[in-house]
């Protein structure tokens, strides 16, 4: 399974939207989704959180994200949160604590290959998930 995401967000705060291109073999599954007053951090984290939650199975997934964010977060600072009870090292609260943790459970499911793709970049699948992600932005804006 090869997933695309990406979130967007119409100011920061502000509309957002976030979407997903799911590739399994010959078949495409293309994910949308907006919220009226979000942050783009929040809209990149629905958009892995909404793919990995579509699979009906376990699979190992490869998960191109432009998110240095959602890559960084999963693959190394989650540990330490949930060792202090998501808590940063500077004593605060994590910040989006409601969708990491979402996110991991959701990852824990499969076997996730985490990779960062360089957004804007000219790849198909996160250009296409790009475009997802901005129509539920367009979408949020008008309400």
């Amino acid at each position: 399974m090869r997933i695309y995401t990406d979130g967007a967000c119409a100011g920061n705060p502000g509309p957002g939207g976030w979407g997903a291109v799911l590739h399994y073999g010959e078949h495409t599954k293309e994910l949308y989704g907006c919220e009226a007053e979000t942050t783009n951090n929040r809209m990149e984290l629905m958009a892995a959180i909404m793919a990995l939650e579509a699979l009906k199975r376990p699979l190992p997934v490869s998960l191109h994200t432009d998110s240095t964010y959602v890559r960084n977060g999963i693959t190394s600072w989650i540990r330490g949160w949930k060792r202090s009870g998501w808590v940063t090292s500077a004593k605060e609260p994590v910040k989006n604590a409601d969708l990491w943790q979402r996110l991991d459970a959701a990852a824990t499911r499969h076997d996730v290959e985490w990779r960062w793709v360089r957004g804007h970049s000219g790849d198909a699948g996160n250009e296409r998930a790009d475009a997802l992600a901005c129509r539920g932005r367009d979408e949020a804006r008008r309400g």
